[in-house]
């Protein structure tokens, strides 16, 4: 895999909008409904998230997102990898570049919201490896025994 091009995407393209179905379409396998906190694409297009594509040899490798919560805290969304890409650093390649970004905004504090069951366990040891720390739920998450929270002092 060549490096990837990361770029801000205005979630129009027909690969992205494939890839987050598919990301929707996983969490509703693996999680009830009701403790589904994925983003769709609409909500992801809403003011105040910023959602970027990675890009490897002209095919769409991965996607994430960053939605402010106020000015100091954002949080991050719609962490996903194409499936045959897995494992070969795209999440971790795009999650640098979304920290990058959160510390030149001036966040202070970067959170995120992912599941608690055996699917989810990649993602937790990313974001882990990338100095989260579980915590309570923030912004307007409750306890759900189906989340975990996770959030990184930026400062």
């Amino acid at each position: 895999m060549s490096a990837l091009d990361i770029r801000e995407d205005d979630l129009t393209g027909p690969e992205v909008i494939a890839l987050l179905a598919q990301h929707l379409d996983d969490m509703h396998t693996h999680t009830p409904a009701e403790s589904v906190h994925a983003l769709d694409v609409d909500r992801l297009r809403a003011d105040g998230v910023t959602f970027w594509s990675a890009w490897s040899d002209g095919r769409l490798a991965g996607c994430g997102a960053l939605k402010q919560l106020d000015p100091t805290h954002a949080e991050v969304k719609s962490m996903r990898t194409a499936d045959d890409l897995r494992g070969r650093g795209v999440a971790g390649t795009l999650l640098t570049h979304m920290i990058a970004e959160a510390r030149a905004r001036g966040y202070r504090r970067l959170s995120l919201e992912t599941g608690s069951n055996p699917p989810f366990e990649p993602a937790r040891r990313l974001y882990e490896r990338f100095g989260f720390a579980y915590c309570e739920p923030f912004g307007d998450y409750e306890l759900d025994p189906w989340s975990v929270f996770m959030s990184l002092d930026l400062v």
